[in-house]
């Protein structure tokens, strides 16, 4: 008899294990958005003078490292987590707590991320209607959708990531003819796009730290953890997701950047508002025209649109987890609603900080967030040396100092490298924002006297969104 289902009471229950490796690496692909790096590539291009494929190379190499330590304290840690349940569990739960508190800024901010995208696209097909009018439309369309329903598929998910993925190798076909008809650098082999005499290695350091934003959502894999078939396929997963995920930016950005060898081309007349947000839409223009445009915007839309949605609910979620457990005013952040069945309160607070997009720029919003990943991103790096290295005191052989100490040691450095190349605006308001944290837990702990509370974005709700396997005859 097939297992009944039933939802996951609060500290009871197992998820079930159904989740094989490339369900997982599809999912994990799916938040990284492979079309984010059309969106990104004029702002990179200008940053790096032209080298975009370097900054995804040097960014690879560092998340590379960074996924190798996650797959390790994921082996060891093996329920469903986040960087700042690994720190909370190895080093202290004071600094998990800050850690946890930074990365918030991530989830907070990434639906408005979304909401600048389709913004730009919509705005390049609509160019006559005032672009606050998308911003409200979008944030109305997707708060409504999260408020009667917060349920994702993976189908729906993989459906979305093979479109977006078909279409891009598309682009990439057409991009290739081109080249070779001698459009661009008339060119398919050229190591300058990866250096000239022009670039530095500080333009490089900073276009890198700008398509980390890329990267983003590769370690949401870790919260699939207690449902994969096989928790042994967790470090697997991370390093497939990183590696195909990194392969599919290089080649997209390699010929875009050999078919648009100068930025300038993304800026006519001087105005850089097509630079600082999405440039999909004039790529998609200047390599196939208005049909390739509304496909490769489709496509982009498709992708963004479903990661809003994801970003959007997880956010929420996680708030009703803070509100549950008191960090956060129970009363309002704790709700949910009797007939929808979801966080309202959360879900309409999270729609309301997404209309603050109007202003802002693509650029700075992506900085703030990587501000706050680059710091979970480092801290998983050191958690592997905390656990690993003095909690289980594996550092006596050369294979333990390598594993353990060495290689997170690496990663570690060359993340805090991508941290302070970050854009000024962005690190001030990341300073700001962990300074407001550490407050905050000084309050909630009445000056260290008490232990924190947790707020795993991951951890059980009562009667809400996740599902158990219950015995079924006493099996």
């Amino acid at each position: 008899m097939a297992a009944k289902t039933k939802p996951l009471a609060q500290g009871g229950g197992a998820l079930r294990r159904n989740l094989g490796l490339w369900a997982i690496v599809g999912l994990g692909l799916g938040y990284m958005t492979p079309t984010v790096v059309f969106d990104t590539f004029g702002m990179v291009a200008r940053d790096t003078q032209n080298v975009v494929p370097a900054a995804y190379l040097v960014a690879l190499v560092v998340m590379v490292f960074t996924a190798i330590s996650y797959g390790k304290i994921a082996s060891a840690i093996p329920s469903a987590g986040s960087a700042y349940t690994y720190v909370r569990e190895s080093i202290h739960p004071n600094l998990g707590f800050m850690v946890g508190w930074t990365s918030l800024i991530d989830y907070v901010l990434l639906p408005m991320v979304n909401c600048l995208i389709i913004k730009s696209y919509l705005e390049a097909m609509f160019p006559d209607v005032p672009a606050w009018i998308w911003v409200v439309l979008y944030c109305i369309l997707v708060t409504s959708i999260i408020y009667m329903t917060m349920r994702g598929t993976s189908n729906l998910n993989m459906i979305l990531l093979v479109f977006s993925i078909i279409v891009m190798i598309v682009f990439v076909v057409l991009v290739v003819a081109q080249l070779m008809r001698g459009e661009g650098a008339a060119t398919i082999l050229s190591v300058g796009a990866f250096l000239h005499d022009d670039v530095t290695m500080g333009a490089v350091l900073m276009g890198a730290t700008i398509v980390c934003f890329s990267f983003i959502g590769f370690d949401a894999v870790t919260m699939y953890a207690e449902e994969a078939k096989d928790p042994k396929i967790m470090p697997k997963a991370i390093l497939l997701t990183v590696i195909i995920g990194g392969g599919i930016f290089l080649v997209a950005s390699y010929v875009s950047q050999l078919r648009f060898p100068d930025w300038n081309e993304f800026a006519p007349g001087g105005d850089m508002q097509f630079v600082e947000d999405s440039t999909l839409p004039i790529i998609g223009q200047l390599v196939g025209g208005n049909v390739l445009m509304a496909v490769l915007t489709a496509a982009g839309f498709c992708a963004t649109l479903a990661s809003g949605l994801a970003s959007h609910a997880s956010v929420s979620r996680m708030l009703l987890v803070m509100g549950r457990n008191n960090v956060l005013p129970q009363r309002a952040f704790g709700y949910i609603n009797p007939r929808t069945h979801t966080p309202t309160f959360n879900i309409v607070l999270v729609g309301a900080i997404s209309l603050l997009a109007i202003p802002f720029t693509l650029e700075l919003i992506a900085a703030w967030i990587n501000y706050g990943a680059l710091i979970a991103f480092t801290f998983v790096n050191i958690s592997v040396i905390a656990w690993f290295a003095i909690r289980k005191g594996r550092r006596k052989t050369p294979a333990d100092i390598v594993n353990y100490i060495v290689m997170p040691a690496i990663g570690m450095l060359l993340t805090g490298l991508l941290w302070v190349n970050l854009h000024q605006d962005a690190l001030i308001g990341g300073l700001i924002w962990t300074a407001l944290g550490f407050i905050y837990l000084l309050v909630i702990t009445r000056g260290f006297r008490r232990k924190v509370v947790a707020f795993d974005e991951n951890q059980a709700v009562t009667g809400y969104n996740k599902v158990v396997k219950v015995p079924v005859d006493g099996r």
